[in-house]
């Protein structure tokens, strides 16, 4: 099983933590970390693009000369496709991108992007984090006590107001609940750091 120290908040040690094997110990998937990848990035995408087609276009109601006995050729609308103003063929209309990958391999992905935290030592473990009151600083005083200087991730167990708050301020921190991990934070972030019940939870859930 992994073994992680088990921080304070003050950055002091508290001990030692062994991390659920089967979350935190596996073989990270790259494979299955890039579709978890781009199907997250598709799902986030608006599709509100839209063009007009024949029928939308304004005007062209009228045949615009006979059929015969003209010389030109046949037309039966000025803003038939191939006119300047006519509508668009085949263009893109509003439409939703999210599609869904098996339950096992989302599990899978994320079961291997918090390996890859724990193979690349850019997870912490805390005891606990402890907030009376919305204070950015306290947050800034933390990861300063943890060496943390990058982009960080911060996952408690249940939604703390106070945490939350603290961090909103710091764009670089980014704080969700165990229920809201997913691969863009998790991989976009560069350490992770999880609070004991937390770690606990996500073993116990991704198992």
């Amino acid at each position: 099983m992994p073994k992680v120290a088990l921080l304070k908040q003050d950055g002091t040690k508290a001990g030692d933590m062994e991390l659920n094997d089967s979350v935190f110990g596996i073989e990270p998937n790259t494979h299955v970390l890039h579709e978890a990848v781009v199907m997250q990035r598709a799902s986030l995408r608006q599709g509100t693009h839209a063009v007009k087609n024949r029928s939308e276009v304004r005007g062209g109601g009228r045949k615009p000369w006979r059929q015969k006995g003209t010389g030109r050729a046949r037309q039966g609308s000025i803003r038939s496709p191939q006119w300047v103003g006519g509508g668009t063929v085949f263009g893109p209309t509003p439409r939703s991108y999210s599609y869904k990958l098996p339950k096992k391999v989302r599990r899978l992905a994320l079961k291997s992007a918090l390996s890859s935290k724990v193979n690349e030592d850019n997870l912490v473990v805390l005891e606990s984090i402890v907030m009376d009151t919305p204070k950015t600083k306290e947050i800034v005083k933390m990861l300063d006590a943890l060496n943390v200087d990058t982009k960080a991730l911060i996952v408690v167990s249940e939604k703390d107001e106070s945490v939350i708050r603290s961090a909103n301020n710091l764009q670089s921190v980014n704080v969700l609940t165990v229920e809201e991990l997913n691969i863009l934070d998790l991989l976009g972030h560069d350490k992770l750091i999880l609070t004991k019940d937390a770690a606990e939870k996500a073993g116990e859930v991704l198992a």
